[in-house]
């Protein structure tokens, strides 16, 4: 006599695979909180220099400050490698310094941020600093290029 094979498995079957699904789960939210923990000493967060004030940002804590450099207020010092600047959001306006060398679009007026901590006496002390550009912002080696979006042709300015 032949015997039928049951097509259904196991309760034991069932019941490892139930096991092993159980312990990869809690394995991928094991490794998740370990990353999280890991990289909460390194998360900057981002204010504006409004959000700053308001949010009255202790001391020594890493941040990222981002606004507009105010006009008037970038100073270089005679060491030639300190700066002094406001950055503003036209809400708010903080005192920061930086030393190091600035990138080449770092200038007042320009959009700018910056990493760093506040001090115990209020001023944004960078660790460095990102300057950024506006939407017409063009390398040198590009100039007297244009892309023309609606036919999708580049064209070179003539001499």
């Amino acid at each position: 006599m032949a015997t039928l094979v049951s097509s259904r498995q196991s309760p034991k079957r069932k019941h490892q695979r139930l096991v092993l699904v159980v312990l990869a789960l809690v394995a991928m939210v094991g490794g998740v909180l370990l990353a999280m923990s890991a990289l909460k000493d390194q998360a900057a967060y981002f204010y504006t220099p409004s959000e700053a004030v308001a949010a009255k940002v202790e001391a020594d804590k890493a941040i990222r400050l981002g606004g507009m450099v105010e006009s008037g207020s970038l100073k270089r010092a005679a060491d030639g490698v300190t700066v002094t600047f406001r950055l503003t959001d036209g809400k708010a306006s903080v005192p920061a310094t930086f030393s190091g060398i600035t990138p080449d679009l770092f200038k007042e007026n320009s959009g700018a941020i910056a990493e760093g901590a506040f001090d115990a006496s209020g001023t944004f002390r960078a660790t460095n600093i990102l300057a950024k550009h506006d939407e017409r912002y063009m390398p040198r080696e590009m100039e007297g290029i244009r892309y023309d979006s609606k036919t999708h042709k580049v064209e070179t300015a003539k001499p």
